[in-house]
C-alpha cells in the first residue's frame, strides 16, 4: 500500500505541475478546478429489529481535478479521478472495497472550423489497491489491469460541459501482471501474454448540467469498436456522477458506472455508490 499510495502522489504532482507553469506570459491561459469529497455511510441494528439487518458502516474518498488550458485556436482539457472506498460489516473481521479508481483523460484539439476541432486524446484506467473475489483469491492489483487508449480525430466542443470526440483509429493497450493468464486468460489478455493489443474506433462524449437549483449530472460516455476482433461488440463505459449541494461544505453524491467489456466478461457491470460526505472545493 505504501508503494501504491507514493504512486498516486507521484503522479498526481506531476499533473499538478504541469498545469501550474511559472511564465506569466501562459499562466493566465489555464484554468484549474478541483474538488475533494468524503462520503460516509452507517447501518446500525439491534437484536430485537425483526424485520432483520446487519450493522455496516462505508466510507468512499474522492478526488476530481480538471486543470484546461485555451489559447486562441487551441484547447487541451484534462480530468484526473482518483476514487477509493472500502466497508466493514459487523461481525466480519475483514474489510471489503466498495470503489477504486484512478483515471486520467487528456484531450488536445487545435480549431478547424466553428465548433469542430482536430484532436489528439489519451486515456488511462486502472486501479490503486487489490482485488478480491469470494473466496478470498486475487483477481486484481494495481495496475493489474491497465488501460491505455490513444488516438487522433476530431472533436466537436459546444463548451466546457458539453463535447464529443471522435477517434476512427484509436490505439488500445491492456496490461495485467502475467501471474493473473498463468492458467487461463484474464481481462482480454490471452494465457501466457501480459498485454492485448488493439485497434479500432472511439467516441468519447461530456456533458454536464443543473436539473434544478444545487443539484448538478455530469455524464461521461466512452464507446470502442476494436477492429481486430469482432468489431460489433461494442466497448461500452458510461458514468454518471449526481451532486446535491446542502451547503458549501455538505453534499449528497450519487455515482453510478455501467461498464461493457466483451473481452473481459460478457455481462453489463453495474457499480453505484451513494452517500452524504463532505466536499472541498479547491
Amino acid at each position: 500500500m505504501k508503494k501504491i499510495a507514493f504512486s498516486v502522489v507521484f503522479l498526481f504532482a506531476v499533473l499538478s505541475a504541469a498545469a501550474q507553469e511559472t511564465s506569466t506570459d501562459t499562466i493566465k491561459y489555464w484554468t484549474k478546478k478541483g474538488n475533494i469529497s468524503l462520503l460516509f455511510n452507517q447501518s446500525a441494528y439491534n437484536k430485537q429489529w425483526l424485520g432483520g439487518g446487519t450493522s455496516n458502516i462505508a466510507g468512499n474518498f474522492g478526488l476530481n481535478y480538471d486543470f484546461n488550458y485555451k489559447k486562441e485556436d487551441i484547447v487541451w482539457d484534462n480530468k484526473f479521478i482518483l476514487a477509493y472506498g472500502l466497508t466493514k460489516i459487523k461481525g466480519d473481521e475483514k474489510t471489503a472495497k466498495t470503489d477504486d479508481r484512478l483515471e486520467l483523460n487528456s484531450l488536445w484539439g487545435k480549431k478547424a472550423k466553428g465548433q469542430w476541432y482536430y484532436s489528439m486524446f489519451f486515456n488511462f484506467k486502472t486501479q490503486m489497491d487489490t482485488g478480491l473475489d469470494k473466496n478470498d483469491d486475487k483477481i486484481s492489483h494495481f495496475f493489474s489491469p491497465a488501460y491505455f487508449q490513444l488516438g487522433p480525430g476530431m472533436l466537436w466542443k459546444k463548451s466546457n460541459n458539453l463535447s464529443v470526440n471522435f477517434s476512427p483509429a484509436t490505439a488500445k493497450l491492456v496490461v495485467v501482471h502475467p501471474h493473473f493468464t498463468e492458467f487461463g486468460p484474464s481481462f482480454g489478455v490471452l494465457q501466457g501474454d501480459s498485454t492485448r493489443f488493439e485497434f479500432g474506433a472511439s467516441i468519447t462524449a461530456y456533458y454536464k448540467f443543473n436539473i434544478m437549483t444545487n443539484v448538478s449530472i455530469e455524464n461521461r460516455l466512452n464507446l470502442y469498436s476494436n477492429y481486430l476482433d469482432n468489431p460489433q461488440n461494442v466497448d461500452v463505459d458510461y458514468q454518471m456522477n449526481v451532486i446535491m449541494k446542502i451547503n458549501k461544505y455538505l453534499s449528497a453524491n450519487v455515482a453510478l458506472q455501467a461498464i461493457y467489456d466483451d473481452n473481459s466478461i460478457q455481462a453489463v457491470q453495474v457499480r453505484e455508490v451513494f452517500g452524504l460526505g463532505v466536499n472541498y472545493g479547491f
